[in-house]
């Protein structure tokens, strides 16, 4: 019995497993509410749509520039005169951000979105539904998913006015019929219908609902290639270069010669060891209790704060530009001198409590070359994460305290240190350049948040060129700074380095003119910025024969590097027919970040291109276009029952109903019927894998 009861709670969890795979995504949850319960016959009252949003999840809002590429949020109401719609749609209070990829401000909301739309009442039984469109988006995965939901309002008690409503104020259906947004020119709301989803007279609310589309899903076999996994590799990075920087700072003309003096006084102490061991956790404390205070004021709306704002990146660009130069010997930047005598009057008190005042004072002391360190791993850290800041102390740390630990524990080793002088100047000289370089950075977000146009993408290598030139001359000893000494002979390390150093410039050249430097994408300015770009004059291939068919929607859409290929289905299966090739079919998006990063950093690779230009016919199915088809093309969907009338509804409906998915971007490689050839590929930055996936797609389809 107990057996039997073990198999059924077995074959559950594997169905419920199974189930939850095959499900679409959904991450907002609607509710629908008016301002108020009572209203007269002609008056106004509010419509209040509310979102609530899953953890790490964001949804765009109405109110920003449609051409960008994210999909607005939008309400589009099915005609009825019982109402008419008075203004544009009223987002409360969405927040702002820079994103790259799109070259320009998106609003979103985090946690809740509030949209208010005002409508008049013109009859006492007011029919008021439509449906709406939106995108989410995850902070933490980069996924991202289209929607769509029906929506009514009920519950409204209406109270006949004294006097009739004017004739000229009652709605007609084409009154009524637009999309609720206010993304399109300032007009009237009966102009908006161009812009967005019109909807006529005869459609209801289940007619022109469209499924679900964007952005990358993360079903069973690819699970592992975004969400918490790629966060979880990032805080390991992060925890790795505060490593490395703790190590680093050992290396600064404050630190570097306390070691042996450090070593010394514990080894001459009773119980030495364990009072070096205590010494060696009390530095880990100290700078950890720094990361959990920091900590504390991180979240994601600070984090949005920090990323978009101009006041935090201009004050950090400031920071880093101060700390450089104390690093470059313009300055030094030290504590007040009482606050230090009295740690080390503490520290002089003896027993466990002294020793930690004395790791306190070692901390003080040593601020003017660990600050600047210090303080630009938690401007790094400051990204929304509670655990990043707190884990970069601790690993700082942990790297800064294990010398004085290991060294007590075994003084001998002391021997094998190399002795102080000049060298040390120089880590600290090439630290404030480094300082200097990652400033622009955050000059570099202010200034594309406001549209400032200071640091465009060759203005900013102008800057960087010099900068790494000026590091390559200074390791070579062409170039002096107040603490150095002459550079008789130059050693063989600082010819290495400033060999790499010189490297990097030459490297960086050819962006000025319009190479993409995809090594360097995460720090420059967009691509867009640059005012003379060489790299759109390029010319790609196209496989043979397919230029010369005519394909429908190519004056709709385009495909990357020059790729030439099919924007409908049935057309790609029908050429795939022809030549003899398997389809690969791109579910891509208008609003998909995703789809353009793997485009630019995957497709761009040449092993991928040849094979995307040689080996497969590429359908390209866009799931948000809102390009609406002949009425013979119009079908109902066997998944939600609802007309799709676009092409996006379409291809989207295509996706969910074919391949059980909805988020982009998605990969499938189909023989010349539609059916799978291998697992479906999504978001995945190594052009090693789509190679992978590529080749073994070629191989199924060859044993056909």
């Amino acid at each position: 019995m107990k057996r039997s009861i073990f198999l059924f709670i077995i074959v559950c969890a594997f169905f419920a497993k199974t189930s939850a795979f095959a499900q679409v995504q959904k991450h907002a949850h609607w509710t629908y509410t008016f301002s108020k319960n009572d209203v007269k016959q002609g008056e106004t009252v509010d419509l209040i749509f509310t979102a609530i949003l899953d953890k790490d999840w964001y949804l765009y809002s109405s109110d920003f520039d449609p051409d960008l590429g994210p999909m607005l949020t939008s309400f589009a109401f099915t005609p009825n005169k019982s109402f008419s719609l008075v203004g544009k749609l009223k987002p409360q209070n969405p927040k702002t951000k820079y994103e790259e990829i799109w070259g320009g401000n998106v609003k979103f909301f985090d946690d809740k979105a509030v949209f208010k739309q005002t409508i008049k009442i013109l009859t006492d039984k007011p029919v008021i539904k439509g449906s709406s469109e939106y995108q989410t988006c995850s902070h933490t995965s980069g996924l991202c998913v289209a929607g769509n939901d029906d929506f009514e309002f009920k519950g409204l008690k209406v109270v006949a006015s004294t006097g009739a409503v004017p004739a000229a104020e009652t709605a007609t259906p084409a009154e009524t019929k637009s999309v609720a947004t206010n993304a399109v020119s300032p007009t009237d709301t009966t102009t908006q219908e161009t812009a967005n989803i019109s909807i006529t007279a005869g459609d209801s609310a289940g007619d022109v609902s469209e499924k679900e589309a964007p952005k990358v899903d993360l079903s069973s076999s690819e699970k592992s290639s975004a969400g918490a996994p790629a966060a979880d590799k990032s805080l390991w990075a992060f925890a790795l270069a505060a490593f490395l920087s703790g190590l680093v700072a050992l290396l600064t003309p404050c630190v570097f010669p306390i070691i042996p003096m450090t070593v010394s006084y514990f080894t001459n102490q009773t119980n030495g060891k364990v009072k070096a061991l205590l010494y060696g956790i009390s530095i880990v404390l100290i700078y950890t209790l720094i990361g959990t205070v920091v900590s504390r004021l991180n979240g994601p709306a600070f984090a949005n704060f920090l990323s978009t704002h101009w006041i935090p990146n201009v004050l950090f660009f400031a920071i880093f530009f101060v700390f450089g130069l104390s690093f470059l010997g313009l300055f030094e930047i030290v504590l007040p001198s009482a606050f230090v005598n009295k740690m080390d009057a503490k520290a002089d008190q003896g027993g466990y409590a002294g020793i930690f005042f004395m790791a306190f004072t070692l901390v003080l002391v040593s601020f003017s070359c660990t600050g600047p360190i210090v303080g630009s791993l938690l401007v790094a850290s400051a990204g929304g994460a509670v655990v990043k800041p707190i884990v970069g102390m601790a690993a700082f740390s942990s790297a800064f305290a294990i010398p004085f630990t290991l060294f007590a524990l075994f003084p001998q080793w002391l021997k094998s240190l190399p002795k102080s002088g000049g060298w040390l100047n120089t880590v600290k000289v090439v630290l404030g350049f480094l300082e200097l370089a990652l400033a622009l950075k955050f000059l570099s977000i202010a200034d594309q948040v406001y549209h400032w146009r200071l640091l465009d993408r060759e203005v900013y290598l102008a800057f960087w060129i010099v900068i790494f030139s000026m590091l390559g001359f200074y390791l070579l000893g062409k170039i002096l700074t107040p603490h150095d000494s002459p550079v008789e002979r130059v050693s063989v390390p600082r010819i290495l380095l400033s060999i790499i150093t010189f490297t990097f410039v030459i490297y960086m050249l050819p962006g000025m003119w319009g190479a993409p430097l995809k090594a360097l994408a995460g720090y420059l300015p967009p691509q867009s910025t640059i005012d003379f770009d060489l790299s759109k004059r390029g010319v790609g291939v196209a496989p043979a024969g397919s230029s010369s068919v005519t394909k429908k929607y190519a004056d709709l859409f385009h495909l990357p590097h020059e790729l030439d290929g099919f924007f409908d289905i049935k057309e790609a299966q029908a050429y795939a027919k022809k030549v003899n090739k398997p389809v690969f079919i791109d579910f891509t998006g208008h609003g998909c970040v995703n789809c353009r990063e793997m485009e630019a950093r995957v497709w761009s690779d040449p092993e991928v291109l040849k094979r995307l230009q040689n080996d497969f016919v590429i359908a390209a199915l866009y799931v948000d276009d809102k390009t609406e088809l002949s009425e013979s093309e119009w079908y109902t969907s066997k998944y939600d029952n609802k007309v799709k009338k676009t092409i996006g509804a379409q291809n989207a409906d295509l996706q969910i109903v074919k391949y059980n998915n909805n988020a982009q971007p998605h990969y499938c490689i189909v023989d010349q019927e539609g059916n799978l050839l291998v697992a479906p590929k999504n978001y995945d930055l190594n052009p090693a894998h789509f190679v992978t996936f590529l080749e073994s797609a070629k191989t199924a389809f060859k044993k056909l």
